[in-house]
């Protein structure tokens, strides 16, 4: 089990907020058929009934979307986990393919509006830990982009730096790939989304992978708070 530590820090400077932690192994992450499909499909079904003729103020009135989108608006952005729902319950796009531990998390993220990154984490360098971002950071995107960070974001740093932040994403060495058997997952949680909503992502998350890999193990999985 990865040890994973919250700082002094990050519970200062996000009073109220949330981390949720789930971390499975023993998975096969190849992509294949399977019961993940078809849970795929009802998700999006699930979105186009519930949010049938919803406009972004009905959206932004469901309070958990209400809560990262004032996170984005404090940094002049905007949450994409918003923008892939309206995709997907509006304009009838489908959930996209890219392996079984990323669709399980997407699907998951799309069903419970919160926001959560996968990490492979053989390619994590312990110590790991929840932390803020400073000023003059930067770390390398997924793709290779060198970004400049804002600071007072939410992140994660393992040894080799940083490995994820809200606004701007994983980085490049960790993330999922087809290989991966052992994979942590963050569920990032500012204030307004509630420890439910981030129990219900880590749930559904891990239910997502038993649909392709029953005999996956539990490392752990678990909630971190910042007292309000």
């Amino acid at each position: 089990m990865l040890d994973i530590q919250v700082t002094p820090a990050w519970r200062d400077a996000f009073p109220g907020a949330h981390i949720g932690l789930l971390e499975v192994s023993r998975v096969d992450n190849t992509p294949r058929p399977s019961a993940l499909d078809a849970e795929k499909e009802a998700v999006a079904e699930r979105l186009r009934r519930q949010y049938a003729g919803y406009t972004r103020a009905d959206f932004l009135a469901l309070p958990v979307m209400a809560a990262y989108w004032n996170y984005y608006k404090r940094f002049g952005k905007t949450y994409h986990v918003l923008l892939q729902v309206e995709s997907v319950a509006l304009r009838g796009k489908p959930l996209p393919s890219v392996s079984p531990l990323v669709d399980a998390n997407f699907a998951a993220e799309l069903d419970t509006l919160t926001l959560a990154a996968g990490h492979d984490v053989a390619r994590l360098a312990p110590p790991v830990v929840i932390d803020v971002t400073r000023d003059d950071e930067t770390f390398s995107q997924m793709g290779g982009a060198r970004k400049a960070l804002r600071a007072g974001d939410m992140v994660m740093r393992d040894a080799d730096g940083i490995a994820c932040t809200i606004l701007y994403g994983q980085d490049d060495r960790s993330p999922i790939s087809a290989a991966t058997t052992h994979a942590l997952y963050v569920v990032y949680a500012p204030i307004g989304v509630g420890a439910a909503a981030v129990q219900a992502q880590v749930g559904a998350i891990e239910r997502n992978i038993a649909l392709f890999a029953p005999d996956h193990r539990r490392e752990q999985a678990r909630i971190a708070s910042a007292p309000a």
